[in-house]
This record gives C-alpha cells, structure tokens and sequence, in this order.
C-alpha cells in the first residue's frame, strides 16, 4: 500500500471510530490503539502533506495557531431571540402566531436552550469548511481551527441527498465535568477559578492555539440547517436528517400540537435539565414548518415564529447546622458547608461548596444560619447569601481550624493566597490518597483502570507508598485483595476485589503509562502550582529533567509564563531527596524524563544578553513562532514585566495591562518592524 493509500485507509477507519464513540456510544477500539492509529497517521501527514485530507481526524488535536481572526459575513443574518419568564408573555405569543397565521392549524417544535457559545458551521462538499462566531448577528469570527477539535464535530457528513453547501447552527459548550475538572486543577494549583462553563467555553473559542483548545474538550449541539434552495419542509425533518447524517442533535426536543402540550414540556424539563452533560437557561419554541415561519416573518431583531422561555434560578433557603474540611492533593483546606437536607433542583442538597476562608467571611455566613442555596450552571450547588431576618442568638462564628483535620498538623497560609494548606504533605492521608488520583488521572500517566476505590485499597494493604511503587507491583502482590467498604453518608456498602482480569487491566495500564510524554509525567509529578499548561512550558524550554532539577530560580523565572511562585515551588521540589529518589525510581522503571521536541535551530546571536517579551497578536508571526525566532538568535523570552525585560514586543490589540506596567517601569516598547530590523542587524 503506498503512502496516499495508507493516509487514506487510516483516515476512513479513525473516522469511523470516531462516528461509532460519539454518535452510537460504541468503542470499536481502546484509547490505546486509537492513539496509535492517531500517531501514525499524523506521521504519515507530515512525511506526505500532499495526501493529507481535509476530514483527517489529526485536526481533533489542534496545532493550529491563529495570529489573528479573520471577520467573516454571516450568509443567513444570525439574530437574536426575544424571551420572557412568564406563561402569561408566552401564551401571549402564541395568541399571536394564531393571529399571524389567520387561524390555520400549526406545530411547535420545543428544545432546551443551551448556555453556551452560538457557531455557524458550513460544508461545502461534505467537508467542514468553516466555524464562525455569532459575532453582532451580522458578522463573526473565523475559528475554523478551534471548532475542528470538537470530537462529536463531524469534519465530513456522510449521507444520501446532502446537498453541496449548507450551514448548521449550534451551541458550543464546555461540558460541567470538564468545567469541575479545569476548576479542581486551577485550584490545586492555586490559580483563579473559572466564573461558569459558559465564559470559560467563549474564552476557550477565542483562543489563538487550537492545540490549547482542544485539551478543554468542548461540546456541541446542532439546532438549524439552512441551505439555499430549501431542502427541508419542517424543522423537524432537518433535525432528522442531520442526526441521520452523524450530525450532533441533542436527542432532548419535542414536537407539540398546541400551548398546553409547550408548557408541560417547559415544567418537565425545569428540574430535569440538571441531569444533562451542560447548563441550560430555558426552552426554545420554535413554528416547525418553514412556509408557517417565512409567513410570520421577523422584527428588526428577531423571528416573530420563535420564542426562548427563560427559567429563573433555582434556589432554596435551609439551615447550615456545620462545616466539614476537606484536604486536597497539595494541602488545601476547603470548607464544605453541612446543610438541612433540601429539594433542590429535583435532587436533595445536603453540602455545598464555601470555597475558602475568604468566602466564608464576604458572605458573613454563620453556624446556625439559615442560608440560600443556589443550583445553576455548576454542578455542586452554593451558598449565594444569608437570610438574616432569620438570624437567631443560636448563630455562631464559624471558627476557622488551625489544624489540619485528617493529622493535626498546625496549618500554614501563604501571603496572598485565600486557602490553608496542611503542609505535611508526606504524612497526611488524605493528601497521600488525592497524590496517587493524580499520578493515574488521564492528563498524566492515564493508569484509568486504578480508578474505583482500587488505589484505596493498595494504600490500605501497604503495598503502595509512593506513585513509584506502582511500577513495582505484581500479579502476586495483587491477586486476590479485597476489601468492603462503608459509604459514611449513604450507609451503603461496597466491595472492592482484584480478580485475575482486574489485575491484568491494571498491569497493563501501568506498563502502558511508561510510554507518556515527558510533560504528563512532569505534570504528574504533582508539583504545586505546575499545571499541564506550565508543565508543556518547562519541559520544552528545559528538554529533560536533569535540566529542569538543575535550573535555578533565576533561569525558571525566565520560562514564559512561569513567575515567582511556579519558580520557588519548583526549586523547593527538586531540593527534596525524597522527591530526588522518586524522580530516580521513576527513571528505572522506563518513563519518559526526554521530550522529543526538536531543539530550536540556532541562527545567529543577534540578540544575545537580551529578553523579550511580548503582547498582542503579529503578522508575521505566531506566539509559539516568535518565541522560537527569539530563541533562535540567542535571546531570552521572560514570563512578565519586570527589571529584568530589555523589550516589550507590542503587536495589534495588545494587552492594556502589560503596556501600562512597562511605561511605568520604563520598559522600551517596540513593534514587529522595529523586531524585524533587530534579527536583520
């Protein structure tokens, strides 16, 4: 088979196991291998880029960098619809459909309204051809790349009678358990939290490295075909089709012949949307035939054939009668709120999130207070405020511990930071346990098959004290354990047993992980404040872990993005001859400490004795390419403004922030030319 052959065979057969996953919830194959098929395809690809497809599935994983977006013209206007929160407004509109279409009989079709991004989405041929933001209505932006990541995204639709151009329109989103996971990450690492899945999933499309958006994983449900001439009598027919076609439909609407039939879909999915994979805000009500909806036409602004019922907030008061402390993986002490049970949301809330000590004391929130508590796009319902008409003698102040809770260690809080940490991070279980969770996590070494109380049980048999010990277990060591365990909330029970199957899952996950980029095991080290982001930075600034165990603070400080604090934990970490053993044990068992990025060519020394750094987006370069053009003639790229940056790169739309800080500081600022003439002297 030669090279256009095998790009192609590879390219059909990942597709397909591509459609199966994501469309019939069929694994034909294990990650593993799906990895494998991915990688030899992309080899193929660079070796022959003449051959490589434009459905190749080797755009899921991005790479892509975007100096800027392109401003594209939407060819159907994308207009906003009108809403209301009343039954009254809504059988009001339905007064005046009947009216708009003097009296003949008519169909509504009802679909959640998802809380996400709005896209159009053209093929031309059967290709995917282009991703566009909603933008004003009129116009958005190219984000063709990034929309090219989304898994359940077909980049080509198969099907009989597609037509040769045609637009979808959807939602993009960020899914809840991938917004908890970046928010659990950003946590233990100490930075900001994401506000809500919906600004974390615009800001993630506007990313300019399609590489970095697709590690977030986002969604998309598709609602509306368009298409000139039409090849669809109903809305319904469409979403049909599409669905027919491998096009990602939520299988959530409903068709309904009359007001009474809406509104009891409205009821039944206003607690029922909290069991779906992504926030909602409310219905769409849409006239399901198109000759019905051209009849009725639109305002300036919006379709008078459709309509979004909007849900309020779902909120309850009850009573906080205590607070728990949970300890994470690096120390963090979070305070967990114990509530009176309450329905909320269809489901009983009885804990809720308080986040930090700071929290605690913006809310004024007391034992004994009767709090509201509020269920929206988050998956772990919050204390929003306190109802303090109902504040009783019986509230107390909520005594903030001074030990950890799980080893009674003294608790220790940096300066600027709103958590405590429990700082005996070798002793304390908890912290153990959450260590192993993240050493196997799919992002660092992927041992999945250690999940469900199996690493719990390894820790209680002794067989494991180190993640390094994983890499020493044996069919004997693990044959045959069990152990019941008690659910101290539920009351349930649960066994945990490794027969001969389970043992050969897990020997094999392990064998497998040895075989994870430099970067997942760096990040699975589980250095503080070093997430995957700031691990990829350091292992292709450094290029091995000797490198990187021997830097100083002086030399981190200058990796982009890596500042004071990334820099002290990473020197505090690798000072340790603890973690200098672990990093020794890791090295015999066979990981991967080498990454395989090619070194920067060296071409010349123009900029010795120089550091850089940079804001906004350039025209002739990436940021990844001007970093790499920096290093290339022997200056230095720093990860902020300070005394020690000889330039400031400014390019279009720079950061305000970053440009105010260096006049103040008194930093020279130059543009892309004036960079240009620097390489050319």
């Amino acid at each position: 088979m030669n090279p256009q052959e095998q790009i192609a065979e590879l390219t059909d057969r990942l597709n397909f196991y591509n459609y199966q996953y994501y469309q019939n919830s069929s694994s034909e194959v294990d990650d593993f291998t799906f990895d494998k098929l991915l990688e030899e395809l992309s080899a193929l690809e660079r070796q022959y880029p003449e051959w490589a497809r434009p459905d190749s599935p080797t755009h899921r994983v991005g790479g892509t960098i975007s100096k800027e977006f392109a401003t594209v013209y939407h060819r159907f206007p994308m207009l906003s619809l009108g809403n209301t929160y009343s039954e009254a407004e809504l059988a009001e509109f339905d007064v005046r459909v009947q009216k708009g279409l003097n009296g003949a009989s008519y169909e509504y079709i009802c679909e959640l309204k998802f809380d996400g991004v709005a896209l159009s989405l053209t093929y031309e041929n059967g290709i995917l051809t282009r991703g566009v933001t909603r933008g004003d209505g009129v116009r958005g932006d190219d984000i063709t790349a990034n929309v090219r990541t989304i898994r359940t995204l077909p980049l080509k639709v198969n099907g009989s009678n597609v037509p040769p151009l045609f637009e979808v329109r959807g939602e993009g989103f960020l899914p809840l358990a991938e917004f908890e996971r970046i928010n659990r990450e950003r946590e233990d690492i100490g930075e900001p939290l994401l506000a809500n899945p919906r600004n974390a999933a615009s800001g993630t499309f506007k990313q300019q490295d399609s590489g970095a958006v697709a590690k977030r994983r986002l969604d998309c449900y598709l609602y509306s075909f368009l298409s000139e001439p039409e090849i669809f009598q109903t809305h319904e027919e469409s979403l049909l089709v599409m669905k027919k076609w491998g096009l990602n439909v939520s299988p959530t609407w409903r068709k309904c012949g009359s007001f009474q039939e809406v509104m009891a879909f409205i009821n039944e999915w206003e607690t029922r949307r909290f069991e779906l994979p992504l926030a909602t805000d409310g219905i769409v009500i849409k006239i399901n035939r198109y000759d019905q909806q051209r009849e009725l036409g639109y305002t300036a602004k919006s379709p008078r054939w459709a309509i979004a019922f909007k849900y309020k907030a779902l909120a309850a008061s009850t009573v906080l009668n205590s607070v728990s402390y949970q300890v994470g993986r690096t120390g963090a002490v979070t305070p967990v709120a114990n509530l009176t049970p309450v329905l909320l949301a269809g489901t009983v809330v009885k804990r809720a999130s308080l986040h930090n000590s700071n929290e605690i004391q913006r809310l004024g929130v007391m034992l004994n207070d009767t709090v509201f508590v509020e269920k929206g796009g988050e998956i772990i319902p919050k204390i929003t405020g306190v109802d303090l008409s109902k504040r009783t003698d019986a509230s107390k102040p909520i005594d903030y511990p001074s030990l950890c809770p799980a080893c009674q260690t003294p608790l220790i809080r940096k300066e600027g930071e709103a958590h405590f940490y429990c700082p005996n991070e070798k002793g304390c279980p908890p912290q153990l346990q959450a260590r192993f969770e993240h050493f196997i996590q799919r992002r660092a070494m992927n041992i999945e098959s250690l999940g469900e109380g199996k690493i719990e049980l390894l820790i209680d048999r002794g067989l494991v004290h180190s993640p390094a010990d994983l890499y020493e277990l044996t069919v004997e060591k693990l044959l045959g354990l069990e152990k019941v365990y008690k659910d101290v909330e539920t009351g349930k029970t649960r066994v945990v047993s490794l027969r001969e199957k389970s043992v050969e899952n897990i020997l094999t996950a392990i064998d497998r992980s040895k075989t994870q980029p430099f970067s997942n095991v760096l990040f699975a080290l589980g250095i503080r404040y070093v997430g995957n982001t700031i691990a990829e930075k350091l292992t292709d600034y450094f290029g091995n872990i000797d490198a990187l165990r021997a830097a100083s603070y002086e030399t981190l400080v200058s990796v982009p993005e890596v500042g004071d604090r990334i820099a002290q934990s990473v020197v505090a970490w690798f000072a340790d001859s603890d973690n200098q053993v672990f990093i020794e044990r890791l090295r015999l068992a066979g990981l991967q400490l080498v990454t395989d990025r090619v070194a920067v060519e060296k071409k010349g020394e123009t900029l010795v004795g120089k550091t850089f750094l940079y804001t906004g987006t350039f025209v002739n370069f990436s940021r990844e390419e001007l970093e790499n053009e920096i290093e290339a003639h022997g200056g230095k790229v720093l990860s902020g403004i300070s005394k020690k940056l000889n330039y400031l790169i400014v390019g279009e739309n720079p950061g305000p922030s970053k440009v105010e800080k260096a006049t103040k500081m008194a930093v020279t600022m130059i543009g892309e030319d004036e960079f240009l003439a620097m390489l050319s002297s």
